[in-house]
């Protein structure tokens, strides 16, 4: 890590982290922000970050700069003259922060170019990354494919020479009590039955069915769009459910996890909440590998039924999910109901 014979971060004073998505790689990218603040504590460090997730990050005390973007237009014709126009912008308005350093965590062709075009010296990203990003990086990091996502990212805060054995999440500050809470009951355990994908939700009806066994009510929590398989989940729930779908922002939803006594989830952003503010997870698991992208830490549980062809990160059509199917709420009540008692 020689430049000219310096450290090739002596003089870092400016550094842009280019992680716009989603809620879970976010929340696994809090650990390398505080691991590089704490290395560079004089740096100023931004973020390139999507829209509607950019307000997870605001007001946080080690990030000097949001750089909003709306990704997910980007995709759509309709929406080209705009999105050439924006990209334009971003464009110009990283090259003229002059960016020391650009790190691209997500290891995309969009998130390559956007390390290129914030024209630092050096851009970092994963060896191995997707979609021929490495093509715009100075230094490609070897980042394993084998261990968790939070363990691969500050494999390259540790090329930055940073202390990659402390795993803290920084979390932006937030209204410990939000209006919501006050339409809680004092304990709670909190369901998320939410996934990107299909194939990794277990069915609706068996959440709603292991919370009419649970002693303490549930709070169902999903956004707006997903606010009808948060009613199944109550549907099921033989009275011992409430949901909140749609009515809380990303903040309220910290201070609601935080209360929480238990989370039980799919695999989804919310889950790796829960595990940064050390609320028990248990986390149900069909195709996709918990050992990347699970509940990071050892006071949580990963639920998964055995089969040959787990896990296959759903990328062939699958017509059984027997992997989900077949798992049963009584197995799920046991494990979650015999820790819940050691606790």
């Amino acid at each position: 890590m020689t430049l000219k014979g310096k450290s090739l971060f002596d003089t870092v004073k400016k550094i842009l982290i280019i992680k716009p998505s989603a809620l879970g790689d976010i929340v696994h990218s809090l650990p390398f922000l505080a691991s590089v603040k704490k290395k560079f504590p004089l740096a100023e460090i931004d973020w390139v970050v999507a829209h509607g997730l950019h307000t997870f990050l605001e007001g946080h005390p080690m990030i000097n700069q949001l750089w909003v973007i709306k990704k997910d237009q980007w995709k759509k014709p309709g929406h080209l003259a705009r999105t050439l126009k924006e990209i334009n912008a971003l464009r110009k308005g990283l090259k003229a922060s002059g960016y020391d350093v650009s790190i691209d965590l997500s290891g995309l062709l969009r998130s390559g170019i956007i390390t290129y075009l914030a024209g630092a010296k050096i851009k970092l990203g994963f060896k191995a990354s997707d979609e021929g990003s490495p093509f715009f990086y100075t230094h490609k990091i070897h980042g394993s494919m084998n261990i968790h996502a939070i363990d691969r990212y500050m494999e390259i805060a540790g090329f930055m020479g940073c202390d990659t054995d402390t795993i803290d999440y920084p979390l932006a500050p937030y209204d410990p009590t939000p209006p919501i809470l006050r339409e809680l009951p004092p304990q709670y355990g909190v369901m998320s039955p939410s996934a990107g994908k299909p194939a990794n939700r277990w069915p609706a009806e068996k959440f709603g069915r292991l919370a009419s066994k649970l002693t303490l009510p549930t709070v169902v929590i999903a956004n707006a769009a997903e606010a009808g398989i948060a009613e199944q989940v109550v549907g099921h729930a033989k009275g011992n459910a409430i949901s909140v779908a749609g009515r809380t922002s990303l903040k309220d939803l910290l201070a609601l996890i935080a209360g929480a006594s238990f989370f039980v989830c799919n695999d989804t952003g919310p889950m790796h909440i829960a595990a940064a503010l050390n609320i028990p997870v248990f986390a149900i698991f069909g195709p996709a590998n918990p050992v990347r992208t699970g509940p990071y830490g050892s006071i949580h549980t990963v639920i998964q039924k055995k089969m040959d062809c787990a896990p296959c990160y759903a990328k062939q059509p699958c017509s059984h999910f027997r992997c989900m199917n077949e798992l049963s709420v009584q197995a799920v009540f046991d494990i979650l109901d015999q820790k819940v008692r050691q606790t």
